[in-house]
């Protein structure tokens, strides 16, 4: 009878010991009037914010950017969409050195990524109306001309808010006004877009190369091309 009792008592503590465990170790409820707040993990797209006015080589898809440049011989303003390996870009540039504007529909395609290393190349469809002024390019003339502008962009992540660019870009002009004329350049070179935040990011970059130009039949000339911009581009989305 005394073994029974003992053994009765023995459980009855066990017992009661894992339930005291159980109820320290369960959470509390939240206190009346208070919201629990949790915190939802940032997708990639929010993390890597870098690339507005060139960079990167294309924007991710459902991703749309606005830019401006200063330069020299050109300004220009654009909008970017990109479409998961593709993008589409509508662009406006005005030439001051030749008082020239030419609208532009531009797609780009990725076709490489390795680690940080990314290459798509461009082809733009757009025209031109040139004034024909030679108050700063005493070679200029004036006409409505199509431009087809085929591009590539290297885009080199050497940091987490830092890429280096190398730019190829070669624009045809076509006359449509007058079918003799033409213009063409080839022009090469680089730059660095770095984020400064809150989906902003500022571009510097150079290209130099070869212009060939005809006004007319028989007339026809080479000299050097170039190009210097400094820009600001903002992701919208």
């Amino acid at each position: 009878m005394t073994h029974f009792v003992s053994r009765a008592l023995l459980a009855s503590s066990l017992l009661l010991a894992s339930t005291s465990a159980a109820q320290q170790a369960a959470p509390a409820p939240p206190e009346e009037g208070v919201e629990e707040i949790r915190f939802a993990p940032r997708s990639s797209d929010d993390e890597d914010r870098l690339g507005a006015v060139i960079a990167p080589a294309t924007l991710p898809g459902r991703t749309t950017a606005l830019y401006g440049y200063a330069g020299a011989p050109e300004l220009g303003v654009g909008f970017r969409q990109g479409l998961s390996q593709v993008e589409l870009e509508a662009r406006a540039r005005f030439n001051w050195f030749q008082i020239s504007a030419a609208l532009e529909l531009v797609g780009r395609l990725k076709v490489y990524e390795e680690g940080c290393v990314s290459m798509a190349p461009s082809l733009g469809l757009g025209v031109v109306f040139n004034s024909g002024s030679t108050y700063m390019d005493d070679q200029n003339f004036s006409g409505v001309l199509l431009r087809m502008s085929p591009g590539f962009v290297v885009d080199w992540r050497v940091a987490e808010t830092v890429s280096i660019l190398g730019l190829v870009d070669v624009p045809v002009d076509i006359g449509l006004s007058k079918s003799e004329s033409r213009r063409v350049q080839a022009l090469g070179g680089g730059g660095v877009e770095v984020y400064l935040g809150n989906g902003m990011s500022v571009l510097l970059a150079g290209q130099l190369g070869l212009e060939a130009f005809r006004e007319r039949e028989g007339l026809s000339d080479t000299r050097l091309g170039w190009s210097l911009k400094a820009g600001l581009g903002a992701r919208l989305f």
